[in-house]
C-alpha cells in the first residue's frame, strides 16, 4: 500500500556529452536506458529530457528549465560518454533536489573504435568536480553499466530520493516534554534544522484544550464505525472508542492547522504519566492508526524516534512501528521454539515491545486492551486504548537516526526477522532475531549511547537506509550495523 504522507518521485534523466564525442552516443544510450526502465518498472517514475544533450553551460540551463517545467523533483545525470565535467556538475549544483550520477558502459567489443564512450573515465572527473563545488550527489555502488543495469540502479534510487524530498518538507509536531526518567529520548533540535526538518513543540496542555474542544464532534460516529470495522472481534473495549475517535480527530485537525508551508507531518506524542488520568485513556491505538496512514506518531515524545519512523516510511513506502529493544528471550523459549528450527544463537534473539502502537495491518493477531503496566498503579478504566497481540513474522530492519546529547548525529541499521514464535506476553510484541545481536547490542547500542526505542521497517531496507544516512550527512564511521565476528568492533575485547 502506498503511503499518503510522503513525496512522489519524478526522476528527470538528462544525458550529457563532451563535444569531441559523437552526440549520438549519449542520445542513443539515453533512449536505451529509458526503454529498459519502462520495460521493467513504472515509466511514470521517470522523465526523459529531450531538448538537448548537455555539452555546454547554455545547454545546462535549457535542460534545467525543461526538467523543472516537467515537474521533476529528482535528477539523473547520465554520462553517455566522457561528459563535460563543468556543465554536468553545474546542472547538479543548480537543481534543487536529490541527484544521481551514472555512466554508460561500452556495449560490444566491435564498438570500441568509433563508438567508445569513455564514460568510465568521465565519471571520475564528475565526482572530482562535485567535490570541488561542494555538491551532494548519490553515486551507487555500481555506477557504470548497460541500460538494464542502470535501470535497476535508478529504481533503487527512488526510495532514497523519496526520503530526501520528503525530509526537506517535513514538520515534526511534538506535545509536552518527555516523561520523567526518559532522558535517553532527549532531542537536541539543531540537527533537525541541519536536515531541513521543521519542528513545532507544544505543551500537552494545548493538546488537552484542543481535545476538549472536539467533544461532541459530529465526525466521531464515523471514526468509531471505522475503528469497529478495523478491530472486528478484537473490539474488547468498545466503551473507549468515542474518546479515541475524538483524540484522532484532534490530532488530524491539529496537523492541518499547524503544518504551515510544509507538506508532510510526523508527531511525537505524550502518553504518560498524566495523560491517562486527564484524557481518560491511553493513545496507543490512535497512534497505530495514524502511522498506518503514513503519519508516524512516536510514543513518549521521542522526536528522533518519530523522525526515524518517517524515514522508514519513506524508504519502504509502507507502515513502520517504534518499539523498545525490550527484553531477552528466556532460555527455555529459545530451546523449545527456536534452537534447531532457525539458524540463530540465543544471543541473536530479543523481544521488541511497545504498549500497543503497531498498526493492525502488521499484527499476526490483535485486540483492544488496557495497558497492563499502567493498570498496576491506576484505575483500569483510564488505561484502555492499547492494541495488543503478536506482531506478524517476516523480514524487518531495525534502525534509528539520532542526535546525541552533545548535538552530533549518528545512526544504526540492522536487518533481521520476526520469528513465528508465540511471545506469551502482553502489549504489541514479537520475538526478533538479528545476526550477532548480542555483540551489536553491547558495542553499538550501549557503547554509542542509543536510547531503547528503535524504528522497525517491515522488510530488508538496510541498503537504502544506509545511503540515505550518508547523503544527509551522517559520518560513515557513525553509521553502525551488526558486524560479523570476523570484523570486531573497536571496543570489543580481543581476548574473550
Amino acid at each position: 500500500m502506498a503511503m499518503e504522507n510522503i513525496a512522489k518521485v519524478k526522476l528527470g534523466i538528462v544525458a550529457v556529452s563532451r563535444d569531441c564525442f559523437p552526440e549520438s552516443l549519449s542520445v542513443n544510450r539515453r533512449k536505451a536506458l529509458v526503454a529498459a526502465y519502462a520495460k521493467k518498472y513504472d515509466a511514470a517514475d521517470i522523465y526523459e529530457c529531450p531538448i538537448c544533450i548537455v555539452e555546454s553551460e547554455i545547454h545546462m540551463v535549457q535542460a534545467l528549465e525543461d526538467i523543472k517545467k516537467a515537474g521533476c523533483n529528482a535528477l539523473c545525470v547520465y554520462l553517455g560518454n566522457f561528459g563535460p565535467e563543468i556543465s554536468e556538475t553545474l546542472l547538479a549544483k543548480h537543481f534543487d533536489g536529490p541527484k544521481i550520477f551514472v555512466a554508460a558502459a561500452e556495449e560490444t567489443q566491435d564498438s570500441l573504435l568509433d563508438d567508445r564512450g569513455d564514460a568510465y573515465c568521465g565519471l571520475l572527473n564528475a565526482s572530482y568536480n562535485l567535490k570541488l563545488r561542494n555538491v551532494k550527489a548519490y553515486i551507487p555502488e555500481n555506477p557504470v553499466g548497460d541500460a538494464e543495469d542502470l535501470a535497476d540502479e535508478l529504481n533503487a534510487f527512488l526510495p532514497i530520493a523519496r526520503t530526501l524530498i520528503s525530509l526537506a518538507d517535513l514538520k515534526i509536531i511534538s506535545f509536552g516534554p518527555r516523561p520523567m526518567n526518559f532522558l535517553a529520548c532527549n532531542a537536541p533540535i539543531k540537527q533537525l534544522y541541519n536536515l531541513g526538518v521543521e519542528i513545532e513543540e507544544n505543551s500537552e496542555l494545548d493538546l488537552f484544550e484542543a481535545f476538549n474542544k472536539h467533544a461532541g464532534d459530529p465526525r466521531i460516529a464515523d471514526v468509531v464505525a471505522d475503528m469497529e470495522k478495523e478491530l472486528g472481534a478484537g473490539n474488547k473495549k468498545s466503551e473507549i472508542l468515542p474518546k479515541l475517535a475524538q483524540y484522532e480527530l484532534t490530532l488530524l485537525d491539529w496537523v492541518e492547522a499547524h503544518k504551515g508551508y510544509r507538506k508532510y507531518v510526523a508527531i511525537a506524542g505524550k502518553c504518560w504519566p498524566a495523560f491517562q488520568t486527564q484524557f481518560g485513556f491511553v493513545p496507543c491505538y490512535v497512534n497505530s492508526r495514524l502511522t498506518g496512514r503514513g503519519i508516524p506518531v512516536s510514543c513518549e515524545v521521542d522526536i528522533y524516534g518519530c523522525l526515524s519512523e518517517f524515514v522508514g516510511t519513506c524508504v519502504s513506502d509502507d507502515i513502520v512501528t517504534l518499539l523498545d529493544i525490550n527484553n531477552s528471550v528466556p532460555k527455555d523459549m529459545y530451546n523449545e521454539s527456536i534452537k534447531g528450527k532457525f539458524d540463530y544463537q540465543h544471543s541473536d534473539t530479543f523481544m521488541g515491545f511497545h504498549c500497543g502502537n503497531t498498526c493492525s495491518k502488521k499484527m499476526a493477531f490483535c485486540e483492544m486492551k488496557n495497558q497492563k503496566i499502567m493498570a498496576r498503579a491506576l484505575p483500569v478504566e483510564v488505561t484502555n486504548g492499547t492494541l495488543e497481540g503478536d506482531i506478524a513474522p517476516g523480514e524487518i530492519t531495525f534502525f534509528r537516526l539520532q542526535s546525541t546529547a552533545d548535538g552530533l548525529i549518528r545512526a544504526y541499521v540492522a536487518e533481521g526477522e520476526i520469528l513465528p514464535v508465540a511471545t506469551r506476553s502482553f502489549g504489541g510484541i514479537a520475538v526478533f532475531a538479528i545476526n550477532e545481536m548480542g555483540r551489536f547490542y553491547r558495542h553499538v547500542l550501549i557503547e554509542k549511547n542509543y536510547p531503547h526505542h528503535g524504528a522497525v521497517a517491515f522488510g530488508h531496507y538496510g541498503k537504502a537506509l544506509y545511503e540515505v544516512f550518508k547523503y544527509i550527512g551522517v559520518p560513515v564511521e557513525d553509521i553502525n550495523y551488526n558486524q560479523p565476528k570476523s570484523l570486531p568492533y573497536p571496543t570489543e575485547n580481543p581476548f574473550k
